[in-house]
């Protein structure tokens, strides 16, 4: 070689590593922050220090292949259900029996193999309606998929064995009693964030939170599948919004405002991408835990501090009171189908402090 070729390859070298270099730390500098972005959070605990949440991609909510040999109807834009509103002003589906093809749906996300985890809490006397839960969510709650229910009880010798299909399963994780069913309902969120942390995360895709004193008379499926999803109250739904039960104290870190919400949701009933779950559970845990530093209880606890979080963080999906109706409501014309119901009880039997 050359003095004057191994000149020009010193100095070519001489400036393509410091280009590489700076290209490489780029690179570092934007994976870091999109992978925080998508796939992880930061948590920090009580006493300041750090710790990452890791989480998997996650490729099937965003791309939705359809199998080639399944008929369908055509779908139209010009005729369907005009009985309701199907679409938020933000523009997430509000789901409605008629509104969506089941077997379109079920074919597009059976070959993802996804997994979906279902949490439900029995604790004291709420462990009567666990039987009912269990068999029912047999019948309806994403027949044909991997699906793991967790029951939180402080009385895991009351919770009975459901015959449960194949890629299905029940573990019990016992918990603490309490004197106030306050507290019992408050606490959901921390043991949420904390089974996601601890068992779920890298494992599972989805997670619905639901009320165990409800059972399941339809199907309930992947129409349900998205990032953030809630459920409309059927109290409600028919109701100014001045007249929603929000948390009105603007000392209350559930605060939300006169003449400010979208929809009241149940808190009995949510659910979603494995992070975005995460990420609600953890702010409304921190949140409750501010306003009890300050002698303050939101008005419907954990309810309160998730509609909260919602109007700020709009769902992505939101499901119409069919998957959340309540046994002692007659059945408005709107409402073709009652999926998921909460029993008709008395509540001085079964609350401790009531």
């Amino acid at each position: 070689m050359s003095f004057k070729m191994h000149l020009l390859t010193s100095r070519t070298v001489a400036v393509i590593l410091p280009v590489l270099l700076l290209l490489g730390m780029l690179y570092s500098y934007i994976w870091r922050h999109y992978r925080d972005g998508i796939f992880g959070q930061e948590v920090r605990p009580a006493d300041g220090s750090s710790s990452r949440v890791d989480f998997t991609i996650v490729n099937h909510w965003f791309h939705l292949v359809a199998s080639d040999y399944l008929e369908y109807q055509q779908p139209s834009i010009v005729q369907g259900r005009t009985d309701v509103v199907t679409v938020t002003p933000w523009l997430a589906p509000i789901v409605w029996e008629g509104t969506y093809n089941p077997e379109l749906l079920d074919s597009i996300y059976r070959p993802q193999n996804i997994s979906i985890a279902a949490t439900v809490f029995a604790v004291g006397k709420y462990t009567k309606f666990l039987r009912d839960f269990l068999e029912t969510a047999e019948q309806h709650f994403f027949v044909g998929f991997k699906v793991h229910v967790y029951v939180f009880t402080d009385r895991p010798k009351e919770v009975h064995q459901v015959k449960m299909a194949s890629g299905r399963q029940l573990t019990v994780v016992p918990v603490p009693g309490s004197n106030r069913w306050q507290e019992i309902s408050a606490r959901r969120m921390e043991l949420i964030q904390t089974l996601i942390e601890e068992k779920l995360q890298n494992h599972m895709d989805y997670i619905f939170c639901l009320d165990v004193d409800s059972k399941f008379h339809g199907r309930w499926g992947t129409e349900s599948l998205g990032a953030l999803v809630a459920v409309i109250h059927p109290g409600y739904y028919r109701d100014d919004r001045s007249k929603f039960p929000y948390e009105r104290r603007p000392e209350s870190t559930a605060y939300v405002a006169p003449r400010k919400g979208d929809f009241y949701y149940c808190g009995g009933a949510f659910g979603g991408l494995l992070q975005e779950v995460h990420r609600l559970a953890n702010t409304c845990r921190t949140n409750f835990e501010a306003d009890a530093k300050k002698g303050i209880e939101a008005a419907w606890q954990e309810e309160s501090h998730l509609n909260r979080y919602m109007l700020i963080n709009k769902p992505t999906k939101v499901l119409s009171p069919e998957y959340l109706w309540q046994d002692f409501k007659p059945r408005n014309p709107e409402v073709r189908i009652i999926r998921f119901s909460g029993v008709i009880k008395n509540y001085a039997d079964i609350r401790p402090n009531v």
